[in-house]
């Protein structure tokens, strides 16, 4: 499993493995950083034998970080547009421009607010339908878009504000509107009680596989 540099090996390939001792560290931490290394933070008096038995104990979750790892990457490396995935073809020509399969891009241009000016028209409509067609009678929540790390959306029950994260627009429109339902539907239910799931469900009845679905993002 360790190689002579200490690296993890994992499916035929070797990862190296960064030890960071800090004399203020308490705990040990792993993490995988963009370059695909394992780092691992940790008390300066932590053996390499205890990093060893770490690193097995958590063999399966290293794996599912690094992948989530590589799926960045791979991100970086594609355009995605409402669920369709595009090469990226850089060029000093136009800001962006959609071919056969391929995103003409310039290297220079804020995709951010690009992908924000679009959000606004297609969120807001998304948000329209599902209002119309959600099964309780509710307030008209005001929009707001953001780029979120953490959540796909937030919705503020007192001031009736539901917030879609902006990477929504990468995914298919299926899961924008399961996120537009689950924070409608915390404008009746403010938690995440069996009657929040029971009113989701009402209104997306395929909403736990939407749910699984979106975990792999």
């Amino acid at each position: 499993m360790f190689g002579g540099k200490m690296k993890l090996k994992v499916d035929n390939e070797e990862y190296e493995i960064v030890i960071e001792k800090k004399r203020g560290n308490k705990n040990t931490y792993i993490r995988i950083k963009p370059d695909l290394k394992i780092y691992i933070t940790t008390n300066i008096l932590t053996t390499e034998k205890y990093i060893k038995n770490l690193l097995e104990k958590n063999y399966s979750s290293i794996i599912k970080m690094l992948e989530k790892e590589k799926r960045k990457i791979e991100n970086n490396n594609h355009f995605y547009y409402l669920g369709k995935n595009y090469d990226i073809v850089y060029t000093e020509y136009c800001d962006i421009s959609f071919g056969n399969g391929k995103v003409f891009l310039n290297k220079e241009f804020d995709l951010d607010k690009w992908y924000k000016k679009q959000a606004k028209n297609i969120f807001q409509e998304h948000l329209d339908k599902m209002y119309h067609q959600f099964s309780k009678k509710i307030p008209y929540p005001a929009l707001r878009i953001r780029k979120m790390t953490t959540r796909w959306g937030v919705c503020n029950t007192k001031t009736k504000v539901i917030t879609l994260n902006l990477e929504l627009m990468k995914r298919e429109e299926k899961y924008l509107d399961y996120v537009i339902i689950h924070e409608l539907s915390h404008l009746i239910h403010a938690n995440h009680s069996t009657s929040f799931w029971s009113l989701v469900a009402e209104n997306c009845p395929d909403y736990k596989q939407i749910k699984k679905e979106m975990k792999e993002f």
